[in-house]
């Protein structure tokens, strides 16, 4: 066998590293489930690759230590998590049955959560006898059956057992939005007599135990995101420093000269950027963290590289941290005009990921 030349290994020098702490992610679903109570149980959202953290070892460590229900959005991303964490385990798939998807969902033991007549139709000619959940629409107008679908098919699924019927809140975030509590009274109303019901994600779990049900569906908080405030963080970003040089007064820095020196700067150049997940809006607002000390993004972020102002550092080191106990996923959404989750499920494939924790 003809030995990989050294070149065409893998490797990260030079790469920012990424660490994710596993260990802080079962901490966090632990927080909310103690949240959610005795007799409710919490599940787990891996969908979209675990938020982008590797839904193989987050999957793994929540099942040790104890989630026996997850939910993704795909049936594919199902199968992955059905590998992971072995047999035992419920795995609701969010889109439902989908056209084609009857043999993935069987092999791979997973639960449809069927969002319209068409998908109950679908369901009970292509899988039938294979478990299922139904998704109802209690006003968010995204996924699940309307009260008059629901009304005309609830007596035959019913019949049929559906392992849980849930619902998803649309301004959970914002505890004091009316929506919540008119969508809790939809949700009651529609649901009136069903064995096993599930409202709530991270947000609804932190409205209170109204809002619990029987099951509860922790996601962006398990990651250590809003609104989950007291959340351990999961995530840590250090990028390498590849180069400093001095800015005289009036230079530019970076594309369209949108930076301008003022006085004499040192300017760090740092090797991450937009294809890496560090989104381009960022830059006005941005900062990066040297220890203790926070540094200002200047000028535009490119696609593998990010300036910064390090004039007020008495040395500069060879990494600076975008993540970690300073600036949190929010934090830097914040900068970028967006959400945690965008941050979190950004973060690029050229990242050195080094895991913290059992798996």
């Amino acid at each position: 066998m003809t030995p990989v030349a050294p070149w065409r290994k893998p490797v990260f020098m030079g790469a920012a590293e990424l660490f994710i702490d596993l260990d802080a992610v079962a901490a966090n679903w632990r927080a909310l489930n103690a949240v959610s109570g005795r007799d409710v149980e919490s599940g787990a959202v891996v969908k979209a690759n675990a938020y982008g953290l590797d839904v193989t070892r987050v999957a793994r460590r929540l099942a040790h230590d104890g989630v026996s229900s997850f939910f993704v959005a795909l049936a594919e991303e199902g199968v992955a998590v059905r590998q992971a964490v072995g047999d035992a385990a419920d795995i609701y798939v969010f889109s439902g049955h989908l056209a084609g998807g009857a043999d993935v969902l069987r092999d791979a033991d997973l639960i449809p959560l069927l969002n319209s007549p068409e998908q109950v139709a679908r369901h009970f000619s292509d899988a039938p006898g294979h478990g299922f959940g139904v998704q109802l629409d209690t006003g968010m107008n995204r996924l699940g059956m309307e009260p008059a679908d629901w009304d005309a098919l609830r007596s035959d699924l019913m019949d049929a057992g559906p392992r849980l019927v849930m619902s998803h809140l649309a301004c959970a975030d914002a505890p004091n939005h009316p929506m919540n509590h008119l969508q809790l009274r939809t949700f009651i109303e529609m649901t009136e007599g069903v064995a096993r019901r599930s409202l709530s994600a991270t947000g609804g779990i932190l409205l209170g135990p109204e809002f619990h049900f029987d099951l509860v569906r922790p996601g962006i908080g398990l990651y250590g995101g809003l609104p989950f405030a007291g959340a351990s963080p999961v995530v840590r970003l250090s990028v390498p420093v590849i180069q400093t040089r001095a800015v005289r007064p009036f230079e530019t820095v970076g594309y369209g000269n949108a930076w301008e020196a003022d006085i004499e700067r040192q300017i760090a150049t740092i090797a991450a950027g937009y294809a890496d997940g560090l989104i381009r809006a960022m830059g006005p607002k941005a900062q990066v963290w040297a220890g203790d000390v926070p540094c200002p993004v200047v000028g535009r972020v490119s696609m593998d590289l990010i300036t910064v102002d390090v004039t007020h550092l008495e040395a500069v080191p060879d990494t600076l941290e975008i993540l970690g106990p300073h600036q949190g996923i929010d934090d830097l959404a914040e900068a970028a005009g967006t959400i945690g989750y965008e941050i979190l499920t950004s973060l690029g494939h050229r990242y050195a990921r080094h895991y913290v924790g059992t798996a």
